[in-house]
């Protein structure tokens, strides 16, 4: 079993900064791809940001320049760095990791979700 524990969400004006990261822990032999997404009230899911084991990275054209995602292989730790943060930002993001967990098999797995609010 892959356990994600997600911090870093809060309230933030327009124009401000914050730092969400997401750490799991378990039974990992490796992690591939991770990613962050973020669901708004009424919308769907979407893709914020990814980035390979290797740290290839793609982000929604919504968010280029403004965030970078980072990850810590060592820690088993995905950051996403949000910068000039705007109200239509205000949405619930998710970690989401592709784990190796035996030889054989992969998993995909989602954090718990933290709120971000930008207030204008």
């Amino acid at each position: 079993q892959v356990q994600l524990v997600e911090s870093g969400g809060g309230l933030v004006q327009a124009g401000g900064s914050l730092r969400l990261s997401c750490g799991a822990s378990g039974s990992i032999i490796r992690i591939n791809t991770m990613g962050w997404y973020r669901q708004a009230p009424g919308k769907q899911r979407e893709l914020v940001a990814g980035i390979s084991r290797g740290g290839r990275t793609n982000y929604a054209d919504s968010v280029k320049g403004r965030f970078t995602i980072s990850r810590d292989n060592a820690k088993n730790t995905v950051y996403l760095e949000m910068n000039s943060l705007k109200p239509e930002d205000t949405a619930v993001y998710y970690c989401n990791l592709y784990v190796q967990i035996t030889t054989w098999d992969t998993a995909d797995y989602w954090g718990q979700g933290t709120q971000v609010t930008v207030s204008s």
